[in-house]
């Protein structure tokens, strides 16, 4: 049975990963809740087939093992400094399983404990536990801070996951959590960030015109050359040492031909949300990729759909332009010519297009029931669906650090 994993971001306050944490689910429901041998020997294929360090971006994985997993040594797969091993309650009160938490620490491995109570069957594991994960879900729950404020006088790092909204994340922050995970801050932007002006003038329509079908190199070129920022940051980048041109690119036409409208396509994007200081929001924008990505390469499997390959791709991409520009998405869909298919599915969650969309999301945020059947209403094989997450998710690493190699070079 073809396993699902998705990977969720674990940030800091600067809205920095440190880590993600891998999930997983088969065609029925999360690991965690199927039968422990099943679930071992799904994951440890899965993991065999796959390059771990490329889906993560070099991040460390926080990932839950069961104890059959444990015991077939499935960690070792992961570098010491690469993994932090997730235990569940369940696991807590097995005093087998004790032993193999040791094992692993004295083996350098971190370990992260999940929903953590101040409870007699808690403190056996706390003296090799390094993170705490409290479940915010409830972030109205006064018992919150308490867990938190101890856990923080025992000197560990408080994970706070299911931020969901922005009070459970005022929540977490004013009790102390040092990390955050859920889809609030996933899509949240550091307080700072400013509105560059490539968004109110050729951005957009640089952006249309490098997404269609069949993109007209002479209309961006003209697009480009109206624009003398974007022209001097695109000659910029291409002769950059990151290029080692022989002969350095005299017009955007030449920068365009060496640059490829794929590469294109990214750079502008990534180019308009840098800031003064040249930091971004690089999980949002990742993000962004990620979602055209996925729900451009999903479409291939669709039949009957009102949207093309291309405008899925801005679908999935402009889910986060409210975010990135500090405004209600409505508004921020107003200056585009967009399609209504586009525009009713991202603000409306309407159509076929709107069912590609929430696919995109429940994927996302590991509600694989939701996904299952949004999967089966627009006749999406499953077996099809993890391996092209996974593949987006290692394209969009690789652009992403083409990208930063290229702007250190500039």
């Amino acid at each position: 049975m073809e396993p699902y994993i998705v990977r969720q971001s674990i940030l800091d306050e600067r809205q920095s990963a440190i880590g993600y944490e891998i999930l997983y689910a088969d065609d029925q429901a999360a690991f965690s809740q199927s039968d422990d041998s099943s679930a071992a020997n799904a994951i440890e294929n899965f993991l065999s087939s796959m390059d771990a360090d490329k889906f993560l971006s070099g991040k460390v994985a926080f990932l839950t093992f069961t104890r059959n997993l444990l015991v077939k040594n499935i960690p070792k797969m992961f570098d010491t400094n690469k993994l932090v091993i997730q235990i569940e309650d369940s696991l807590i009160t097995n005093p087998l399983a004790h032993s193999l938490f040791t094992k692993y620490k004295q083996a350098g491995y971190k370990i992260a404990v999940i929903d953590f109570e101040f409870a007699p069957r808690y403190f056996g594991v706390l003296d090799i536990v390094d993170y705490i994960k409290v479940n915010f879900k409830d972030y109205k729950s006064s018992s919150l801070e308490n867990v938190v404020r101890i856990g923080n006088s025992f000197g560990k790092k408080i994970i706070a996951y299911n931020i969901d909204c922005a009070e459970a994340y005022e929540k977490a922050k004013n009790c102390g959590c040092t990390y955050f995970q859920g889809s609030y801050v996933a899509e949240k932007m550091p307080a700072q960030l400013k509105n560059m002006k490539y968004l109110q003038g050729n951005f957009f329509l640089l952006m249309i015109a490098v997404t269609k079908d069949e993109p007209d190199i002479d209309e961006i070129e003209q697009i480009l050359s109206r624009d003398v920022s974007l022209t001097y940051s695109l000659l910029k980048l291409v002769n950059s040492a990151y290029f080692a041109l022989r002969n350095r690119a005299k017009s955007v036409k030449q920068a365009l031909v060496i640059l490829g409208l794929g590469q294109l396509k990214q750079w502008i994007y990534l180019l308009s949300f840098r800031q003064d200081d040249g930091s971004m929001p690089d999980e949002l924008i990742k993000l962004s990729f990620l979602r055209g990505k996925f729900a451009s390469e999903l479409l291939e499997f669709c039949h009957d759909m009102p949207i093309s390959r291309s405008e899925a791709y801005l679908m999935g991409m402009f889910s986060t332009l409210g975010k990135l520009m500090q405004m209600p998405l409505s508004e921020a869909l107003e200056q585009l010519p967009l399609g209504d298919e586009i525009k009713d599915a991202l603000l409306k969650h309407e159509g076929k297009a709107g069912q590609l969309y929430d696919l995109v999301l429940s994927y996302e945020n590991a509600d694989w029931k939701k996904m299952s059947s949004l999967a089966e209403e627009l006749n999406i094989p499953h077996e099809t669906i993890s391996g092209t997450y996974c593949e987006c998710v290692e394209n969009v690493n690789e652009t992403w650090n083409s990208l930063m190699t290229a702007g250190a070079s500039e």
